[in-house]
């Protein structure tokens, strides 16, 4: 592979990992901020989709990229600011597997209270305040990488 395309690839990647997050938390909080467990319901079959397709795979192809693209270099994986990445992208994985778990239940909580025409129960509430709360550290890590990506500070 050519380093053009790697390259290519995983800015793609970083920029479906970065739009696909900030667009689902967006959604998912502004379906969220009305209470309406129908509106809930069909948001949440969206951003679990969403998640499912664009996020997860870019997940798994950005390491893979990044090693490429790193062999390709020359950069050993080793260097300081990619290892900080690396560190970092565990942090991602750390908190956006259990948002994704949770996506699931809220989503499913949701349209039970639809078919059961009832509201959300305060099991809803604690599962999408943890879900909101696991989002920043996520994103902040994301965006961190990015940085770290772009200026590639040796400490």
């Amino acid at each position: 592979m050519t380093y053009e395309l790697l390259l290519y690839a995983h800015i793609i990647g970083a920029c479906v990992l970065i739009g696909t997050g900030a667009g689902i938390a967006f959604f998912f909080v502004l379906s969220n901020h009305w209470g309406n467990a129908a509106m809930i319901a069909h948001v949440g079959r969206i951003v679990v989709l969403a998640d499912t397709v664009f996020t997860a795979t870019a997940f798994i192809f950005q390491p893979i990229t990044g090693f490429f693209l790193a062999r390709e270099i020359g950069w050993p994986l080793t260097d300081s600011w990619l290892l900080a990445s690396l560190i970092l992208y565990v942090v991602v994985g750390i908190f956006w597997l259990p948002v994704v778990w949770i996506q699931i239940r809220l989503r499913d909580i949701a349209h039970e209270a639809v078919e059961t025409n009832s509201s959300l129960p305060s099991t809803y509430r604690s599962l999408y305040r943890i879900w909101l709360i696991f989002g920043f550290p996520a994103f902040i890590a994301i965006m961190l990488i990015v940085w770290l990506m772009i200026s590639k500070p040796d400490f």
